[in-house]
């Protein structure tokens, strides 16, 4: 693996970055301890901005090359937030936190991003700014759109953005990418039935809401098997199932169910989020009750940039030797809101024969860290070579 020499060498000192993240996690905006030794830190490898406060605890510096005569700026953005989980892994730096679990790798990319930081305020080996980008609350907070309100793209003049999540059941260090739509669209419902409550040895008498509920669940998986073209990519997940009853013997007032649409194609979701509403009231209506609906759009389709995303392959097997292409993946991901704003790409790195994301059991792979540093450095000496 053509991993740059430097970061062999701190290797170590990046791992206890890491450990240290991963010993105290913090959950979507919170991530104040994170964000303070993120800002520490680059101030003290000598970043020419260090910005602390964007969207509540983001940090961004600033690096410049050794010259500016191409005018170009590039960012690179990891996430620092962790997840609502009790880690489960026994590792001697687990979190001492209870109920909140680095089990994203968040700390790896925040870790990775640094020591890339560090090397390239240390060489300046490029021709241009580089604009590195720790961000909070990626984790259904939507950080990324915030900071992107609050106008992190124009005030540092980011023309291409890119960013990075760890892979699970890759091999470690390997990379993976793909053009167009890579991660789905992450949007929400809660869907509630009114009817008549009774006793439940009287069904005559009531109006049913759990059989209502119980229908509008199977009648919500046709939306994607039967209203949408089969070779799209879209799901429709109920997720729970509550009643304003515990009681053996009551059929209950009302019924809330709750659950998650990911689509490829905004065509998919505008249909999920039309037909959603049409199925549940043509269920109400028919078993004489009432529906209402509420639709929320999360995060948008990430859509990889064609010309980014072939320079990022690119790199990649200048770092590894390989980047195979990556599947859709129908998880969301809000670096999508960046990729909105400017070009970019985003890229897998393997991390090995780990538990999945977001499993209590899952653990960064600390073997990982100098092919992910070394892209990220490579993007920018490649992007912006030294004139």
């Amino acid at each position: 693996m053509a991993v740059k020499n430097r970061f062999a060498d701190f290797h170590d000192e990046i791992t206890a970055w890491r450990r240290d993240f991963h010993e105290h996690p913090e959950i979507l905006f919170d991530t104040v301890r994170t964000g303070r030794i993120v800002a520490e830190k680059l101030r003290e490898f000598g970043c020419d901005e260090v910005v602390e406060g964007l969207a509540q605890t983001g940090v961004v510096g600033v690096i410049k090359g050794k010259s500016n005569a191409s005018g170009k700026v590039i960012g690179l953005r990891a996430d620092m937030d962790a997840l609502p989980i009790h880690e489960q892994t026994g590792v001697e730096y687990a979190s001492k936190t209870a109920g909140a679990m680095h089990a994203c790798g968040h700390d790896g990319h925040t870790a990775m991003l640094l020591g890339a930081a560090k090397y390239l305020a240390e060489t300046r080996n490029f021709d241009g700014d580089v604009v590195v980008i720790f961000q909070p609350a990626e984790e259904g907070g939507g950080g990324g759109k915030v900071m992107c309100d609050e106008g992190m793209m124009d005030r540092w003049g980011i023309q291409e953005v890119y960013g990075m999540h760890n892979w699970p059941g890759k091999p470690v260090g390997s990379f993976a990418i793909r053009p167009g739509a890579f991660f789905a669209s992450a949007d929400t419902f809660e869907i509630e039935f009114e009817g008549k409550g009774g006793h439940a040895a009287k069904p005559q008498d009531v109006v049913d809401t759990t059989v209502m509920a119980s229908q509008a669940v199977l009648a919500l998986q046709t939306i994607i098997s039967r209203n949408a073209d089969p070779v799209e990519q879209g799901v429709v997940s109920v997720t729970s199932f509550e009643t304003s009853s515990k009681a053996f013997n009551v059929i209950p007032q009302r019924v809330t169910l709750r659950g998650t649409v990911r689509t490829m194609k905004n065509e998919i979701r505008d249909l999920a989020e039309r037909r959603i509403a049409e199925v549940c009231q043509g269920v109400a209506a028919t078993f004489g009750g009432t529906v209402s609906v509420t639709y929320e759009r999360g995060y948008p389709v990430m859509v990889n940039s064609p010309e980014q995303t072939e320079f990022a392959a690119d790199v990649a097997r200048s770092v590894s030797g390989d980047c195979e292409e990556a599947p859709l993946v129908m998880g969301g991901e809000d670096f999508a809101f960046m990729l909105e704003e400017r070009p970019g790409a985003y890229i897998l790195v393997g991390n090995g024969d780990t538990a999945m994301v977001h499993h209590p059991e899952y653990n960064f792979n600390d073997e990982a860290i100098p092919a992910g540093c070394s892209w990220w450095a490579e993007i920018v000496e490649q992007r912006m070579p030294a004139s």
